[in-house]
């Protein structure tokens, strides 16, 4: 029977789009294919890349060189070894985050995984291990899922890399930290993730996963405990990034 499968979507697929339209991620209007966005909606999003900050991702308005830092990196050095993000935190960027997040879009992670794959570091002879940003049980209980797991798992399987959602734990349930400023934020995360027993960080490059990155105290906090736990590197990766000017929800 699998063989007849990629024919029978293919078959049945002009029946879904007429009765279910891919529709724009961003703000739903008919799109030509799944999880494409709007010619509206692609002009409103500010990409990430280079050049920026070899620390935090930052944008910088011209090439400053290998390596280069920002001042604030210089002056007060984040915990992991490197941040990048798909988008700078804007309209689209929080419709796509939230509709995940709150809406039960689920099949966004997939869009948000893909999106992510320039931005994976290279493997070569040490591939580094996939890890999502936990949720304490009783919110992913409430939720039904994690977003950030959602999206390592797409990541692991477009990338071919190992995905790890049960070494790091968060063992403390926090408040949200919508609205707090940075200070709030750091207190608030304080002691609340750890390692599991056995888990496999010791040695390995991490590449921590999570949807939206604001003060940066989730990501030092997680990365505090991983290299405490032995992981030789860890570089962040999101969906979305608040850039100085701005501040996420």
């Amino acid at each position: 029977m699998m063989p007849f499968l990629p024919l029978l979507k293919s078959a049945i697929r002009p029946a879904l789009d007429y009765a279910l339209p891919p529709r724009c991620p961003g703000c739903g209007v008919i799109v030509g294919e799944d999880h494409g966005f709007c010619l509206s909606c692609w002009g409103g999003m500010e990409f990430l890349g280079e050049p920026c900050c070899a620390r935090c991702g930052i944008p910088f308005p011209h090439d400053m060189g290998e390596g280069a830092a920002c001042g604030a990196c210089l002056a007060d050095p984040p915990p992991f070894d490197s941040a990048r993000a798909v988008l700078a935190y804007g309209d689209v960027a929080r419709t796509v985050a939230l509709r995940l997040k709150y809406g039960r879009r689920i099949g966004l992670a997939r869009l948000v995984a893909r999106q992510m794959l320039r931005h994976v570091p290279a493997t070569g002879e040490d591939p580094p291990l996939i890890v999502p940003v936990p949720l304490h049980h009783w919110r992913l209980w409430g939720r039904g899922f994690n977003q950030s797991a959602l999206i390592a798992d797409h990541l692991g399987r477009l990338t071919g890399l190992a995905v790890d959602k049960h070494g790091l734990l968060r063992v403390k349930r926090t408040a949200p930290l919508r609205g707090m400023h940075p200070g709030q934020r750091a207190r608030a995360v304080r002691g609340a993730f750890a390692l599991a027993a056995g888990h496999g960080m010791t040695g390995r490059r991490i590449l921590l996963i999570d949807d939206v990155h604001t003060s940066g105290a989730t990501a030092a906090a997680c990365t505090h405990i991983l290299k405490r736990g032995g992981a030789g590197e860890v570089r962040l990766l999101c969906w979305a990034r608040a850039l100085p000017r701005e501040s996420a929800d």
